[in-house]
């Protein structure tokens, strides 16, 4: 059984480098999962790689299988897919994804992985992570039919709530983003793109994720009365400010937060942290999906790629790694 391993670990704010491990012994009721393909969720991921998250956030901002704390030596990250090498009968030879950082290979108790659906292929399958986020704002924000809905900033998460967004019966739904290269990513989910200043208002549910103080002003003037901003960017170390003024009251606005980290109170008793990463894995039977990975890296390069992603020389949604 191959024990040996290399991980991919952020030296210091800035600075990357792929590190040699030993694996421990899998152990009663643990896997050990060989890496087909991880993703770089640019957003998040980048924040860490830049030491931006603040420390009263540390403990919040923890990956499942983190090592090392911020700003570093850290070791970081969540959309992990492979196949289970050494395991329970059931698990051996399954794809699976985890909520690993990068690795070649891991040992994992078997609870921590969740079998890819037959039909949706590894490649795909990295989005679970984000594709789950956006699960759960969505049972936040709790669209009804026919609503009329915007998504302002088409990043990874925004693209994701979108996709899920586009099967819901008689929803209108904008995905609203200065990138104009955002209209094929749109088309592909099957929504409608728009940029900021084209938008159409009188929306009953905006979601906001494009971590910008001008996408939130934005999202609030599109809200019709009594309308709701659900925030999901993750600001780091940086304040915002929210235009309360103007119609904020007179319109009865409402903006509220939503975040992975815990299943909204209306779902809370009746669905695991399992059950929502199923559901995720399951609506990535979806082609559409693909249009999220906007590029490809070997594991190797990571030390050279990770600066380009976080200083925005390579732009991208997800970035994929090849093992």
């Amino acid at each position: 059984m191959e024990r040996d391993a290399r991980a991919f670990w952020i030296r210091s704010p800035g600075k990357g480098e792929i590190r040699e491990l030993t694996l421990p012994e899998p152990g009663p009721g643990e896997v050990l999962v060989r890496t087909v393909c991880s993703g770089v969720s640019r957003g998040t991921e980048s924040l860490v790689f830049r030491g931006g998250v603040p420390p009263n956030q540390h403990a919040i901002m923890r990956a499942p299988f983190q090592d090392g704390t911020f700003p570093g030596p850290v070791k970081y990250g969540y959309l992990n897919v492979g196949v289970v090498e050494h395991g329970p009968a059931e698990l051996l030879g399954r794809t699976v994804f985890c909520l690993y950082p990068h690795q070649t290979r891991y040992v994992v108790p078997a609870s921590a992985v969740s079998p890819v659906p037959d039909g949706v292929p590894p490649e795909r399958a990295v989005l679970a992570g984000t594709v789950e986020t956006a699960v759960n704002a969505l049972w936040d924000a709790a669209p009804l039919v026919g609503d009329r809905v915007a998504v302002v900033g088409a990043g990874m998460v925004g693209c994701s709530v979108a996709g899920v967004l586009a099967g819901f019966p008689g929803c209108d739904v904008q995905l609203v983003d200065t990138d104009p290269a955002r209209a094929e990513v749109a088309r592909a989910l099957g929504v409608r793109f728009a940029f900021p200043d084209e938008a159409e208002g009188g929306c009953d549910l905006v979601i906001h994720a494009s971590a910008t103080e001008a996408g939130l002003a934005r999202s609030l003037e599109l809200l019709a009365q009594e309308g709701e901003v659900v925030e999901l960017s993750w600001y780091g170390d940086r304040r915002v400010s929210v235009p309360l003024g103007e119609f904020f009251h007179s319109r009865r606005l409402t903006v509220r937060a939503s975040q992975v980290g815990a299943v909204p109170p209306a779902r809370r008793s009746r669905r695991t942290f399992a059950d929502r990463l199923a559901l995720a894995l399951r609506l990535l039977a979806s082609p559409g999906y693909d249009a999220l990975v906007t590029g490809e890296s070997e594991f190797g390069d990571l030390p050279r790629v990770m600066p380009r992603l976080a200083g925005g020389e390579l732009p991208a949604l997800c970035h994929r790694i090849t093992y």
